[in-house]
């Protein structure tokens, strides 16, 4: 079975004012909401569970499900009373999952043209699940660096060197450094390791904590395209990428 996770709580200040009076997951791009381009995608990729969760607006969008019918079974994950951040979010969620498979998390404002059910072939065929992160080589000021196994060892900010990672004598100038998509996918063999952390706390964080005892890896896709559509300025750019990738 095919199971993912939307994430769909953020207040989305960036899109400000269009979410003083909506939820980020309902802004319309191309037609349609943001939520519904991830549903469909993740319907034509073969999913049959998919975990929505919800905090700012929340009623919104419980109804906006309610109404439409994805021919996907689709449950909400109610943070209304608290926002968990990432990495809570999915530590809430986990009475929604099956243990047995994979879940694939996606940003709810991520386009891309990310082959998702090639993605989940991949993290089904390992023999030590962890999470698979999906990475390229695009600009950034913060990467994710990698061993030559694309085994996760750290981040680092290149403009501030600002190093994070749980290698005390990690040489920086010696990994790879790719930048995160927003897309990943996650075991819940790594459930337990939650165990210990607090109410909020975001996924990456936890990712760089227990890379060292923990298989996260990198996989890269040097043909990504990818739009986050986090601002009034990238709506318009979020149309033509639709146009594009019709």
């Amino acid at each position: 079975m095919k199971q993912a996770m939307i994430f769909a709580a953020g207040l989305g200040t960036r899109l400000k004012p269009l979410t003083d009076r909506m939820p980020k997951a309902l802004v319309p791009v191309g037609g349609h909401p943001l939520l519904w381009h991830v549903l469909t995608k993740l319907k034509a990729a073969g999913f049959q569970r998919v975990v929505v969760n919800v905090h700012h607006f929340s009623r919104q969008i419980i109804d906006y499900l309610a109404a439409n019918d994805f021919g996907i079974d689709v449950h909400v994950s109610d943070e209304t009373g608290q926002l968990l951040e990432t990495g809570g979010g999915i530590r809430k969620a986990r009475h929604l999952f099956s243990p047995q498979y994979p879940i694939l998390i996606h940003n709810v404002d991520i386009l891309s043209n990310v082959d998702l059910a090639a993605l989940m072939t991949q993290a089904e065929s390992l023999d030590n699940p962890g999470a698979l992160l999906v990475v390229s080589s695009r600009p950034t000021s913060r990467y994710l660096l990698f061993g030559h196994d694309m085994q996760l060892v750290g981040w680092t900010n290149v403009d501030t060197a600002e190093v994070k990672t749980p290698f005390p004598h990690l040489d920086v100038a010696a990994c790879r450094k790719y930048a995160f998509s927003g897309i990943h996918v996650f075991s819940p063999s790594l459930f337990p390791l939650m165990d210990d952390c607090p109410p909020r706390f975001p996924i990456m964080d936890f990712y760089l904590k227990h890379c060292h005892r923990a298989p996260i890896r990198g996989v890269v896709k040097e043909d990504l395209r990818l739009l986050d559509v986090g601002k009034l300025d990238t709506l318009e750019r979020a149309n033509q990428f639709l146009r594009c990738d019709k």
